[in-house]
């Protein structure tokens, strides 16, 4: 019998970031290790990351990290993370594995990786692991069965039952239900949809509504869609088949990953349909995608007027074929209104009307039906999602002492196939992540970029001489961002009055304690600035003797 541990480092209690870790006596498996995209509040910060000092500090039990997908929310850390575990083993399908390639080879990084194929049993340290094809919106992927004394512990990733998603998306539902016989501990479940009623399918179809578009709008069409949505790509490329246009794919990213695809047979599409950023014209169909760390990027360049291959006009279509993520909303409101002001035609796909492929309550109620778990983990979403889910397993009937709700951090541990209540926590947090830097951004820095974009900063600059203590230059007061100066010119020069005062008072000795002289002119002009502009502009003191 065994001592089993389930808790996530990332993933509950919020969309993105995922990192989920199986303890087995004293084995470690990880289950993803995904970004979170930084919200409009988070003022220069690219992604987030899970903190991973827990694997970092047993990183000699780790026996591998499995991939069930190749989406940043799974895999985007995964170049952050190699840094520090250069030796870590990351399993994955083949196109999962050739996706996460291209991110490493952008940033000149090795790392193990090792080819799964779906429903082949291998074995992993004491344990033995079996993927299982499930259906979502990139081709390659799975859930993973680890089998324990105790019962197998089903982790699905994210998934939807559609019977007509066929070859590589295909869900191998025989392979589920055999599982589900042989008896199983826990099942870790997306929660991300539970609150949506019915199945998923086949609200996340959309190739009539693309084709409709395309064939009502003969004029330049720009669609920006997530990169990694490679089941809408395949309807995209259905409808301008059908249509008989051309398309331009947008980056070299997103172009060479498109192309393999359709060299592998993951995509079918007639690659001479294909054409030439420097050929664009005003008939062509434009497919835009996301920069993994910064949403709209590219689409927001076109609209403000930088890039180099395209200029909007008004016969323009703009149309976004993606979900806008959490948090991205208000910038998303305002690259529509800017969209608006150029006269370009905009359409937005509705998350009411078009779903992701994630599982709705009916995808979720199967999975239960399939696997009946001792134990049900709801995973990936908000907190609202994970309660969600419960009530879906609820349901089903499920014992509510049987439901575990975590958030990141909470231990669940069970000891002989039994649940058991020890309060164990995993210290978590979060990892901003800034340029190509790591752990370089806190709290601290965000909330003095946000003072710097609400209220400035003021300069003051004076100079000393270095044997006299007379003042030679200043003090002169430079501001960026806090007020305009030629119209608070009384503002400003009462504010220099006041620095000079104290610069002089602070000079009648031999020695000048510049720490004392600074902190009584910040604390002085602070307060003075407050009192008449309500802002508070960080103060820079800049005293040079020369």
């Amino acid at each position: 019998m065994s001592k089993i541990k389930i808790f996530a480092l990332g993933g509950l209690n919020e969309i993105g970031k995922n990192m989920y870790v199986i303890e087995v006596d004293d084995e470690i498996y990880v289950f993803e290790a995904g970004l979170k995209y930084a919200d409009d509040k988070m003022l220069g910060v690219d992604y987030i990351i899970p903190n991973y000092d827990y694997l970092i500090n047993n990183k000699n039990r780790i026996r591998g990290l499995f991939l069930s997908h190749g989406h940043d929310e799974q895999m985007g850390a995964i170049p952050d993370i190699i840094h520090d575990l250069p030796d870590l083993r990351i399993y994955g399908t083949k196109f999962t594995l050739e996706l996460l390639q291209e991110e490493l080879n952008d940033e000149n990084l090795k790392a193990n990786l090792i080819e799964l194929k779906p429903h082949k049993k291998i074995k992993v340290g004491k344990n033995y692991l079996f993927p299982i094809s499930l259906s979502h919106s990139v081709p390659g992927s799975v859930g993973y069965v680890l089998y324990t004394n105790d019962g197998a512990i089903f982790y699905t990733g994210h998934f939807v039952f559609d019977p007509s998603m066929q070859g590589s998306y295909k869900t191998d539902i025989g392979k589920l239900a055999y599982v589900g016989k042989q008896g199983v501990l826990c099942l870790l479940s997306e929660s991300l949809y539970a609150d949506k009623v019915g199945y998923t399918s086949p609200k996340h179809r959309s190739y009539s509504y693309l084709k409709e578009i395309i064939n009502k709008y003969n004029s330049r069409i720009l669609i920006n869609i997530f990169q990694g949505q490679f089941y809408r790509m395949q309807e995209l490329f259905n409808a301008v088949t059908d249509a008989d246009r051309k398309i331009v794919i947008l980056g070299k990213k997103l172009e060479s990953s498109l192309i393999k695809a359709i060299n592998d047979g993951y995509i079918n599409f007639n690659k001479s349909r294909i054409g030439n950023i420097h050929h664009l014209d005003n008939n062509s169909i434009v497919i835009v995608s996301d920069e993994r760390e910064k949403p709209f990027s590219n689409i927001k360049r076109i609209v403000r007027g930088y890039d180099k291959f395209i200029t909007l006009n008004e016969e323009d279509t703009i149309v976004f074929a993606s979900p806008v993520y959490d948090g991205m909303e208000r910038s998303a409101t305002n690259l529509f209104d800017e969209i608006a002001k150029k006269g370009c035609n905009l359409i937005t796909m509705s998350d009411k009307n078009f779903y992701s492929l994630h599982a709705s309550s009916e995808d979720l109620m199967l999975m239960l039906n399939l696997m009946q778990p001792k134990y049900y983990f709801p995973v990936n979403g908000e907190y609202r999602h994970q309660v969600a889910n419960s009530d879906v397993a609820k349901l089903m009937g499920m014992k509510e002492e049987n439901i575990i709700l975590n958030l990141n951090g909470d231990v669940t541990t069970f000891i002989d196939g039994n649940l058991v209540y020890d309060n164990e926590k995993i210290k978590v947090d979060d990892i901003l992540i800034d340029g190509k830097t790591v752990g370089d951004v806190g709290e601290l820095v965000i909330k003095d970029r946000e003072m710097l974009g609400e209220n400035g900063i003021v300069l003051v600059v004076a100079i000393i001489d270095k044997l006299t203590k007379k003042i030679l230059s200043g003090p002169e007061i430079v501001t960026k961002g806090f007020v305009y100066v030629k119209e608070n010119n009384d503002l400003i020069n009462e504010a220099e009055k006041m620095a000079l005062d104290i610069i002089k008072n602070n000079t009648k000795v031999s020695y000048i304690d510049y720490n004392k002289t600074k902190n009584e002119i910040r604390d002085k002009i602070g307060k003075y600035f407050y009192q008449e502009t309500e802002s508070k502009p960080i103060i820079l003191i800049m005293m040079q003797e020369v």
